[in-house]
């Protein structure tokens, strides 16, 4: 029975390694990977097979090293002797798990990485995690607005009433930071803060098109069809009609999302091209990543 039994619990401790390591890597992927990068179904699997791992060691525990002895009479309580045999018996059960600090320590181990691994998300909302990384976007001064296609775009080209979608020149279409949606409106209209005086040149304004809800794409351009309810042109998100007003600001006008549309403030150069002249002027994403922003 001895080598069943050390193969069980080369097994279990197998099991509870294999654990640790995907709790490790929960933890690992939560911390070097970018909120706008997080590859969410790879944490979920390292997280889901951590406990797949450690279910499956008590479950060896419980068939191959727990004993499981029955005693088929009453409990001898008046006779010693048997009352000896009984506790005996126990004791030499017990006995059958040969490496048990070793087994403890592991348990230990994946027990204390499995927290750690649960406990990972919870430093999202507390000043101890870096979000530097999500400040930097591709956006600087100077980068040239480009289309779908690559094509600079002009200033000239933005029509009124127009809904156009631009990325930074050379960046990655597929970064958080890099869509960002143009219009040209009434410069006469335009009630921007003071702050932002030429950041919109012949009243063209630039906004990231991530929604500051749930971080869906803004990509619809309304209207004033009913100008009781709907008096001027706004910027809508599909997802949930959050609703944000292009000639303040991108403040939110409607709908759930708790803070404006960052803005890009944009610039001319002497070909006519539209260029970044700085970076946003907030964080782009959902708000639940500005949890730990330093209030200004």
């Amino acid at each position: 029975m001895n080598g069943p039994r050390r193969a069980a619990e080369f097994t279990v401790l197998a099991l509870l390694a294999l654990a640790t390591l995907c709790a490790m890597g929960f933890i690992f992927v939560y911390a070097f990977f970018s909120p706008g990068g997080m590859p969410n179904a790879l944490l979920g699997i390292s997280l889901g097979l951590c406990l797949i791992f450690i279910a499956s060691a008590l479950l060896v525990v419980g068939k191959r090293l727990v004993p499981n002895d029955e005693l088929e009479d009453d409990y001898p309580t008046e006779h010693p002797e048997k009352q000896a045999e009984v506790v005996e018996q126990l004791r030499t059960a017990g006995s059958l798990i040969t490496r048990k600090r070793m087994l403890l320590g592991a348990g230990s181990i994946a027990g204390c990485a499995l927290g750690a691994a649960a406990l990972t998300p919870v430093l999202s909302l507390g000043p101890f995690w870096d979000t530097a990384a999500l400040d930097r976007t591709p956006w600087k001064r100077g980068v040239r607005l480009v289309d779908e296609t690559g094509h600079p775009l002009a200033a000239a080209d933005i029509l009124r009433e127009t809904f156009y979608t631009a990325f930074p020149e050379g960046a990655d279409p597929e970064d958080i930071g890099s869509p960002i949606v143009v219009l040209h409106l009434n410069a006469a209209d335009l009630r921007m803060p003071p702050d932002r005086s030429g950041w919109t040149p012949r009243g063209i304004v630039a906004y990231s098109k991530i929604c500051t809800h749930a971080g869906c794409a803004v990509a619809l351009f309304r209207k004033p069809t009913f100008p009781t309810v709907e008096p001027q042109e706004a910027l809508v998100c599909p997802c949930h009609y959050s609703t944000f007003d292009p000639f303040t600001g991108g403040t939110v006008t409607f709908g759930p999302a708790g803070r404006p549309l960052p803005q890009l403030p944009l610039q001319i150069d002497g070909a006519g091209h539209l260029r970044a002249a700085g970076n946003f002027s907030a964080r782009v994403g959902p708000s639940w990543w500005n949890v730990r922003e330093e209030p200004t």
